[in-house]
């Protein structure tokens, strides 16, 4: 927790001397010596940087909130039909790269010995600020210095190609890697080598992804290129490793302090300095947050323990909770609540089967979350760290990238994916073989745009892996699957029939499906009217039976929201920006 005074310290001593607006120039003060020509002064200054990562409030677990593997209440604005224009649009802040570049220009003529690793970090965290910005935007101005307040040119001038700025990202972080002296931290919370190594290859999975699918821009033979820098940024990733053992992918994301084997970046909380998290709060309490649970579409997805498809079961589609969660990847039964899932309340255990109350779907997250109710449920008070990213994402970045370029070896995929459903308890050939026949489940999943067998494989891993980690958004934008926001089915768990159900076998009712009148026979705890189809409300898919269906309210995808639209007020005030195509 070191970090979060070093910010606080950060922000009282250079707040005089950073400026507010673009055309505004950051005042030098009697300060400026202090911090540019030492070597605590540059590390005080840089910390102010982290600041830029997911806040220790909400992390990064609520992203894929918004993502076709969730069922979530209401819509967000983006998806929402008419919502988004470019009089709500918001983001277009440069407050952030006014700060960094001008800790750049002052440090280039430090006389500090170590002055190289402060400006890697530096050059980090603007390759971090624009890879946002163009995920965003697309085009943007790239500005790598401070600006006067008469350089009309810059301040009222156009934006730049986002392919081209791409570029300085990825020079950004070449210079990060090579002048970052740690190469690695024990405490998993700083910038290193590695670090901007993992970010790397995310940024450059990206890319080659959106040159590929976004062929609008005709850059598809571009692609390969940052295809191959995620093989080769990875392979540079030593000394990590899976964390092994029982519920170690579950236990993972519940410590305080980031298991260090497997973690590469996280931002930490401290009871002490009053940083908590809401992940319970926003995951479970059926009054706050989201309410996120997963669909069954998602559910499909993983394998059974024994390495085969779920779906290759005739009766897949009419298997009820109880059947259909046994026999699977050991990540279901980590991720969701499943079987003899237990709780505490004020220390005692309970009983805690999905409850339909708090997850529309039935598909109850767990992940990143503690069993103790109190007060977690209630109050925003999870110490447990945000993990920003870790070794299992960069197996599965280079796998991605492999199977792209048609490169993956038995080798390879044995050391990538066979190595992350090793840790899952799957069995068979497939953790040491990559697959030849296509699963015709995730072609579906993907609308068809994948066929290749090794690459929906992979792409099954990711989804499975990484939920509830943020990327999910990300991966539809840069693989031009959009629609999926919109379409992907918001659907439950198989109900055979109306009446009482007991969710994990323990001889007690847990849920009554009904329509109309509630029935007064019923022992269930919690009750399900399938009665309307309306906003807010669930239905079973045929009437008194079949999955459930969940109803946020109307989504709308249009191509145009691949990219936000520059908000009207930054339009307004330099009309050279232009607007986004389908935003004018």
């Amino acid at each position: 927790m070191k970090r979060y005074i070093y910010i606080f310290l950060s922000f009282s001593f250079i707040l005089n001397f950073i400026a507010c607006d673009l055309e505004e120039l950051p005042q030098a003060t009697a300060s400026r010596i202090a911090i540019f020509e030492t070597a605590s002064g540059l590390e005080l200054y840089s910390n102010s940087f982290y600041e830029m990562l997911p806040t220790p409030y909400d992390g990064v677990f609520a992203i894929d909130d918004n993502s076709d593997l969730i069922a979530r209440n209401n819509v967000d604005s983006r998806f929402m039909p008419n919502a988004l224009s470019p009089a709500t649009s918001s983001g277009w802040s440069w407050s952030n790269l006014r700060n960094i570049n001008y800790f750049i220009e002052n440090t280039e003529q430090s006389p500090v010995a170590e002055k190289e690793h402060y400006l890697g970090l530096a050059r980090f965290f603007r390759a971090y600020f624009y890879f946002g910005m163009i995920k965003r935007f697309g085009d943007v101005p790239w500005i790598d210095r401070t600006i006067d307040v008469d350089d009309d040119e810059t301040l009222y001038g156009p934006r730049h190609d986002r392919f081209a700025v791409m570029e300085y990202v990825l020079e950004d972080l070449n210079y990060a890697i090579e002048h970052i002296s740690t190469i690695s931290e024990p405490t998993r919370t700083l910038i290193t080598k590695d670090v901007a190594r993992a970010f790397k290859t995310r940024v450059c999975l990206y890319e080659a992804s959106f040159r590929k699918y976004h062929t609008q821009y005709g850059k598809e033979g571009t692609a390969n290129t940052w295809f191959e820098e995620v093989v080769k940024t990875a392979d540079e990733i030593k000394g990590y490793s899976l964390v092994e053992g029982a519920n170690a992918y579950r236990n993972l994301f519940l410590q305080k302090t980031p298991n260090s084997n497997e973690t590469i970046l996280a931002v930490t909380l401290d009871a002490n300095l009053q940083v908590f998290s809401s992940r319970n709060r926003r995951t479970i309490s059926p009054t706050y947050g989201n309410r996120p649970s997963l669909t069954r579409r998602f559910i499909n997805t993983y394998l059974n323990i024994d390495g085969n498809p779920f779906t290759s079961d005739p009766d897949y589609k009419t298997t009820p909770f109880t059947e259909e969660v046994k026999n699977r990847d050991l990540r279901l039964g980590q991720t969701i609540r499943v079987g003899d899932y237990h709780r505490t309340e004020n220390g005692a255990p309970i009983i805690a089967p999905p409850n339909l109350e708090q997850a529309y779907t039935g598909y109850q997250i767990i992940k990143g979350c503690y069993d103790e109710r109190f007060p977690y449920d209630d109050e925003s008070r999870n110490e447990n760290a945000h993990l920003i990213f870790r070794y299992a994402e960069i197996l599965l970045n280079k796998a991605e990238a492999l199977a792209e370029l048609g490169t993956m070896t038995d080798a390879e995929w044995a050391s990538t994916i066979g190595a992350l459903r090793t840790r899952a308890g799957i069995q068979g050939t497939t953790l040491t073989q990559k697959p030849s026949t296509a699963d015709p489940y995730m072609i579906e999943f993907y609308d068809g745009k994948f066929t290749d067998p090794v690459l929906l494989e992979v792409l099954r891993e990711r989804a499975v892996e990484m939920i509830t980690e943020g990327l999910r958004p990300d991966d539809l934008i840069r693989w031009r699957l959009g629609d999926l926001f919109a379409e992907a089915p918001m659907n439950g768990m198989y109900v055979p029939a109306l009446g009482d159900y007991d969710l994990n076998e323990d001889g007690i009712m847990d849920v009554c499906f009904y329509r109309g009148e509630r029935p007064s026979s019923s022992q269930a705890s919690v009750f399900v009217d399938v009665t309307s189809a309306g906003v807010g409300n669930r239905i079973l898919s045929n009437g008194d039976s079949g999955e459930i269906i969940w109803n946020p309210g109307a989504r709308e995808w249009l191509d145009k929201k691949y990219l936000y639209p520059i908000p009207e007020a930054d339009f307004l005030k330099n009309p050279n920006l232009g607007q986004n195509p389908g935003w004018e």
